[in-house]
């Protein structure tokens, strides 16, 4: 059975929130993106903007980036590190009215450590994309640099800001102490570019549980507690499937790049499946999401956001997924869409 679908609409109040027409912050701070081609990089762009602040520099290897100009005019562009490097360096040893105080990272998973590494380095803040990192240890190396450096790491988080996620984790927080069953399904199609580019090499991405899954994890172990038990059902490089026991809940997982695994009752015209379902009942979050990077900026630069020790649950659960043996030892424990393809 398929979760039915109860779309639940969240507005943001914009007496609370910052637009680009009321900057949040009384002081402008510098930022530098590396990664301005990717996916992800304009809702930085736009969290720059809505926040008062000035993108200052870029990088990445391919030029295709003229969506610069719809956010910023000035923005000095590089495809080379080593001569963006030499000029974050430059502005920072002249105290040029251009230093950066902040670096936004929306680069492949596997060069965020060294991008973070720059980052503080040159004296600014990290603000960097999920995973932070793709192995345990090198959080332990960040947080050596942090201290050393005086500066901060922040990852994006952005679902604990989510309107119904916020919600959903006031109301657990006051079910006295109940054990929850919840499956979740996660299925967008990719072609087959994305097993020739980083995300489809586990060495570079992670692997399905990391590179699409990590967000939802943090989510549920934010809401239900830390993980205790894991089982990894099904892995492959276009699906995984396994087991989370929660302090508080106990969750089925499915997650798939392959569109042959979208429900049949999908809109041929939808290539993304997600569900979330506690009990019985779908916890429905497609809507609100334009805000929330903007959001994730603005706690950041009023002192709070999210850590190194906020990450660091659910970058140990996907590193200990990634290096499971795939087994099933009680097939109730199997998500229902992965049952197919562990011969049960």
């Amino acid at each position: 059975m398929y979760c039915q679908r109860n779309v639940r609409t969240f507005q943001v109040d914009s007496s609370q929130h910052p637009s680009s027409n009321s900057p949040m912050t009384e002081k402008s701070f510098n930022f530098a993106l590396i990664g301005a081609a990717g996916y992800i990089a304009p809702r930085h762009m736009q969290a720059i903007k809505d926040t008062g602040n000035r993108l200052v520099c870029a990088l990445d290897p391919s030029d295709s980036v003229g969506i610069l100009d719809r956010y910023f005019q000035d923005v000095d562009f590089f495809t080379d590190f080593e001569r963006f490097d030499r000029h974050v360096g430059l502005l920072r040893r002249k105290q040029h009215q251009d230093i950066v105080d902040y670096v936004s990272i929306c680069s492949p998973n596997y060069l965020h450590d060294a991008h973070i590494r720059f980052a503080l380095r040159n004296h600014a803040d990290a603000i960097c994309e999920k995973p932070l990192v793709l192995n345990p240890w090198n959080l332990d190396a960040l947080e050596e640099d942090e201290r050393e450096t005086g500066r901060k790491v922040y990852n994006v988080l952005q679902l604990r800001i989510h309107p119904t996620i916020q919600e959903l984790k006031k109301r657990m927080a006051t079910d006295g102490g109940k054990r929850h069953v919840i499956d979740l399904s996660y299925i967008t199609r990719r072609g087959k570019w994305y097993h020739y580019s980083w995300k489809g090499a586990v060495t570079k991405s992670g692997g399905i549980a990391t590179n699409i899954g990590i967000h939802f994890f943090d989510m549920l172990m934010w809401i239900f507690g830390m993980a205790e038990k894991s089982q990894v059902h099904i892995a492959d490089n276009k699906r995984m499937g396994g087991y989370l026991q929660l302090q508080k809940a106990d969750v089925r997982w499915f997650l798939s790049v392959d569109g042959a695994d979208l429900p049949e009752a999908l809109s041929a015209a939808r290539s993304t499946y997600r569900c979330i379902t506690i009990d019985g009942q779908e916890i429905e979050f497609s809507e609100g999401f334009a805000d929330l990077h903007t959001l994730v900026y603005q706690d950041i630069l009023a002192g709070r956001g999210y850590g190194i020790p906020d990450a660091r649950p659910s970058i140990e659960l996907v590193h200990a997924l990634r290096s499971a043996v795939a087994m099933v030892t009680d097939p109730e424990m199997v998500h229902p869409m992965a049952r197919a393809f562990t011969g049960i």
